[in-house]
């Protein structure tokens, strides 16, 4: 599991940063993407990664502001012509289906694979299968804006092989029951239980990504526990008052609300151009007496998700 940045500005695109787009990279566990948001050129942005558009199945939007959203129409167009013919699931808060038809109906664009959408008008589970539960929490912005906790499924524990080598129990179809859980009786006539050779299970991982917001006891809730959490920090420490005002959040906001959620690490994005070179990674640095792990992070950056220890 990885977290690939296509996008880490705020509001308008500059010569260092593409506007709002992540990329969460779930190759080895679902041999798929998820885009959370996809502002302006996040298509262009791709270009310069290893992504595969066919491999996007889901999109999450964090609200309808158009440094989020206005690389929607072209990177779903684009994705037939790439060879994506698998359907492709869009979810947003209400207004994200009419923006993407109406784009498409206009522009005569004809997709090759089936569009389906999960507009959201209030919090709760989102999306649940048997590897991922995706959960939306209401942000405190200009519109309607949401975050987004994923929760990865506990893995079961690994056959412990050295174990069974060590009792002389041979390799074959017997691991595969005893992985099972099984009983299982060896042609020399013991009998062992698999449960007894099965490791404990691997906790599932948690990334929490928050939209454009003022500080709000919601993205605690969302970032609890969690291994990343990616806030905007479109203002530095001492700008609260301009950040309130303009509905966003400061580092030393985000920070608080790492340290309140016991996330094990931040990446600030969101990043306004007034803050180039240095100056960005400043935000982190006046933050780190407050939430040691805190990060800036950069278009193309790509942080891979450990498991626990």
């Amino acid at each position: 599991m990885q977290l690939e940045f296509l996008g880490t500005g705020a509001g308008s695109p500059s010569k260092q940063r593409n506007v709002s787009s992540i990329a969460l990279r779930l190759l080895e566990e679902r041999n798929a993407i998820w885009l959370f948001d996809v502002g302006e050129a996040t298509q262009h942005q791709i270009l310069n990664t290893t992504i595969r558009p066919r491999k996007i199945e889901k999109i999450f939007i964090t609200h309808l502001h158009g440094d989020h959203i206005f690389g929607l129409p072209g990177l779903l167009s684009s994705r037939s012509f790439q060879g994506g013919n698998e359907p492709l699931t869009i979810y947003g808060p209400v207004g994200i289906k009419r923006f993407v038809t109406t784009a498409l109906q206009v522009s005569e664009s004809r997709l090759s694979y089936p569009l389906h959408f999960v507009e959201i008008d209030h919090e709760g589970e989102v999306f649940h299968d048997q590897g991922f539960t995706v959960t939306a929490k209401k942000l405190d912005h200009k519109i309607a804006c949401y975050g987004y906790r994923v929760v990865e499924a506990d893995h079961p524990g690994e056959l412990q092989v050295d174990k069974l080598r060590a009792l002389n129990i041979p390799s074959g179809p017997v691991y595969g029951q005893l992985k099972a859980g099984k009983e299982v009786t060896l042609a020399d006539g013991r009998t062992v239980n698999g449960r007894d050779f099965i490791g404990a299970p691997q906790k599932g991982r948690i990334v929490t990504i928050c939209g454009d917001t003022r500080k709000t006891a919601n993205a605690v809730e969302l970032a609890r526990d969690a291994d990343i959490l990616v806030h905007e920090s479109t203002f530095a420490k001492d700008e609260a008052k301009l950040a309130r005002s303009y509905y966003h959040s400061t580092s030393l906001q985000a920070a608080e609300i790492a340290k309140r959620a016991g996330a094990k690490r931040l990446l600030l994005n969101h990043i306004s151009a007034r803050y180039a070179g240095r100056a960005a990674y400043q935000l982190a640095y006046q933050v780190r007496d407050v939430f040691p792990a805190t990060r800036v992070v950069n278009d193309f950056d790509v942080v891979e998700i450990p498991f626990k220890k």
